[in-house]
């Protein structure tokens, strides 16, 4: 596991290209074989990984940065499937996902393992886990579940399908809340008009892109933008003081997630175009 140290609003002003992607960009989580974590304490202490089961299942591990006996003995746990068929074990008890599944692991599970059915096309497994002051049950939530809502249009570039899996309405958590966001084909922007949360945090993860095609990720205060260009499976964190926005080469998909006080969906502070620099 990595710790990733945040900056703040008036560092982040000043800094260079490489300096912006590397305290925001998570870019080396993917690896056959093997589970990465990135964790950031001062953006409500999340822990953000992916897990790619090929030949053997891998097991959840601790890391000494939680200080905790087991992974999940103080947090919660999303994993969204990104790739084949695949299983998540929970106390032995089988959860079978197939691409697009999303299953919550609730605080004070021990034994947490990830596999997939076929090593020839493995499940990929993309991980977020919150701190939790609460116990909620393991819920699997299929992708045609998750409530999807079709937003925005062809004409403003921005026709996209929102679905929404851990959420008040849904799945039930402590604090995590997670969909997934499907642009249409011929359209680019996502989360337009940008906005803020000042009560919760959000993490980007970018996929269902080919090699070729990238993402300008747009963050910073609204009236102090940057760009991050992002590749497939590539994550970015945004801070509360952050607009998170972006427009990619082509349609794709992107994970969003979110910890902090609220769960409310709703709940942003919108920066309108005419305010953005």
């Amino acid at each position: 596991m990595k710790t990733i140290l945040m900056a703040d609003q008036v560092r982040f002003q000043h800094m260079t290209t490489e300096e912006v992607r590397g305290t925001f960009l998570l870019n080396a989580l993917y690896e056959p074989g093997k589970i990465n974590f990135n964790y950031a304490p001062e953006i409500e202490r999340v822990a953000v990984g992916m897990a790619v089961p090929v030949d053997a299942p891998i097991a959840l591990p601790t890391y000494p940065q939680l200080r905790a006996t087991y992974f999940l003995e103080r947090r919660e746990l999303g994993v969204l499937n990104i790739g084949g068929v695949g299983v998540v074990k929970v106390e032995g008890k089988s959860y079978e996902l197939n691409n697009l599944d999303v299953l919550y692991v609730g605080r004070g599970n021990t034994n947490v393992t990830f596999e997939s059915k076929d090593k020839a096309t493995p499940a990929i497994f993309y991980l977020l886990s919150y701190p939790s002051h609460a116990t909620y049950p393991v819920a699997l939530v299929r992708k045609e579940d998750a409530n999807p809502t079709e937003m925005g249009s062809a004409e403003t570039c921005n026709h996209r399908t929102i679905c929404k899996y851990i959420h008040l309405n849904g799945a039930r958590s402590s604090q995590l809340v997670m969909g997934v966001t499907h642009l249409h084909p011929g359209s680019s922007w996502n989360t337009l008009p940008a906005h803020t949360h000042d009560r919760r945090t959000e993490v980007y993860m970018y996929f269902n892109m080919p090699d070729t095609a990238r993402v300008f990720h747009l963050m910073g205060a609204p009236d102090e933008t940057r760009h991050i260009v992002m590749a497939n499976r590539d994550v970015v964190i945004s801070p509360v003081w952050s607009i998170h926005s972006g427009v990619g080469t082509q349609a794709y998909s992107f994970c969003w997630g979110m910890g902090g006080e609220n769960q409310d969906y709703g709940d942003m502070d919108p920066a309108p175009l005419d305010t953005l620099r």
